[in-house]
């Protein structure tokens, strides 16, 4: 039986739930509530880093959400959600790693907006949006006349992007100036996965709380 620690508002969690929901897998969920769970000796023992998300198939723990999704697409091939093309291949990844390693950094300076927090200085958040233009101008020039990138079906690289190219315009950043990659978007928010996987307004605020108790406790430091 697999089970997906997670927290929802997590998009590096919601990738894992959203391939599992995808490949119609039967899976526990359980939630980690980020106010400290992560660091009980429970959760340790799954991941010693005490990161989210972690999978339990059986006796085998797999930790980051990359790796996971590697195993899922192993040990469950059908549907294939990575092409088999070696060129689409690559796309798949470079969407994967962009968004994990270029992406969803910048985006992270965007939080205490997000969450209606006091935010970062104007200059780094001006940095940021840099950072994020050069993004979504790459991954609008990968997009071709396939509804997803380097394939006809969705794949890893819309599990993994998909989780945060979407949240771009409620921090200002348009998409208008990329039109594949905004009905690219239009086609996944629309998805049962997408619909279910998507955070509550309850989970907003328990993190919002977190998330400011967090900033005062680096301010008072």
């Amino acid at each position: 039986m697999l089970t997906l620690y997670h927290a929802s508002i997590s998009p590096n969690s919601r990738r894992v739930w959203i391939t599992l929901l995808e490949k119609g897998l039967e899976f526990e969920l359980v939630e980690i509530k980020l106010n400290g769970e992560q660091f009980k000796s429970e959760f340790l023992a799954i991941n010693p880093f005490h990161h989210i998300p972690a999978l339990v198939d059986d006796d085998f723990n797999v930790v980051e959400s990359l790796a996971i999704l590697d195993y899922l697409e192993a040990k469950y091939p059908t549907p294939a959600m990575l092409p088999k093309d070696a060129k689409d291949l690559a796309i798949a990844r470079m969407v994967q790693l962009v968004t994990v390693n270029e992406l969803l950094p910048a985006a992270t300076t965007f939080l205490p907006q997000m969450l209606g927090l006091p935010g970062k200085d104007p200059e780094k958040i001006e940095q940021a949006k840099q950072k994020v233009s050069i993004v979504l101008k790459f991954f609008e020039n990968l997009l071709d006349n396939r509804p997803y990138f380097g394939s006809h079906n969705l794949t890893l690289a819309e599990a993994v992007a998909g989780t945060v190219v979407p949240l771009m315009p409620t921090v200002g950043v348009s998409l208008s100036q990329y039109p594949k990659l905004s009905a690219w978007c239009d086609r996944l928010i629309v998805r049962p996965s997408w619909q279910t996987t998507q955070a509550t307004p309850e989970a907003m605020e328990a993190f919002k709380s977190v998330m400011a108790a967090r900033m005062a406790q680096q301010n008072a430091d």
